[in-house]
């Protein structure tokens, strides 16, 4: 009889909902002023408010968090159009996500500024770079934009890029112990993109080889990676 294969385990990448609440936002020295910020409102010290900080840096939550009290909606930097701003602000508050050069329309953006200031609504920006380093054609925009005042969230200290691995971890339903944490925050980027990714890495390829996430998986994927 001839011997029986046994057919490969398949991993399917499924959605892991990860929680934008403000119990599941972590704190630390390196976002302090970003949480400053959303707590402070809506005494801040200009309505329209740049949040800036590196990918992965805690952005979004924020601008999340800052959404659910202040009933703003939100939007994509380069899906705003000029005809779509007044709906845009139709609640009194707008985050606009992801401002980069050259991947917005700046009509579109000139026509936010003036609309929030006449309305006297909020608005909070998101983006990576700072305003001053964004190459804007228009020059009342660009004057507009470099005169908003920003806070910079910067890459998480020790302690906080730890917790960001153990919230990854949660987040995918992943039971590690702290050899596993310990293992990944010396040896990764510390950025808390970084601590996703590699978390990403662990849980489909536990899946994928039915093995338990553990440090020497941690090690062998780290070593190919």
């Amino acid at each position: 009889m001839a011997g029986r294969v046994h057919p490969r385990q398949l991993a399917f990448s499924l959605p892991h909902a990860e929680s934008l609440s403000r119990d599941n936002f972590l704190e630390g020295p390196a976002n302090a002023a970003g949480v400053a910020l959303i707590d402070s409102w809506p005494e801040w010290p200009n309505r329209i408010m740049w949040l800036a900080g590196p990918e992965g840096s805690g952005k979004s939550h924020l601008a999340a968090i800052w959404a659910e009290i202040s009933g703003a909606r939100s939007t994509a930097a380069n899906v705003l159009t000029a005809a779509g701003v007044p709906g845009a602000l139709a609640t009194g508050a707008l985050v606009v996500e992801d401002l980069r050069a050259g991947d917005f329309d700046e009509r579109a953006l000139f026509h936010l500024m003036n609309l929030a200031r006449e309305d006297g609504a909020y608005v909070l920006f998101t983006g990576r770079e700072l305003p001053a380093a964004l190459e804007i054609e228009l020059r009342d925009l660009r004057s507009r934009l470099r005169a908003v005042p920003v806070v910079t969230l910067l890459p998480p200290d020790d302690q906080l890029f730890r917790g960001l691995i153990v919230k990854f971890c949660a987040d995918r339903q992943l039971n590690v112990d702290e050899s596993v944490v310990s293992y990944l925050a010396t040896r990764l980027e510390r950025s808390s993109a970084a601590a996703r990714q590699a978390v990403e890495l662990l849980d489909s390829e536990a899946l994928r080889l039915g093995r338990p996430v553990t440090r020497a998986l941690a090690a062998e994927l780290l070593r190919d990676a």
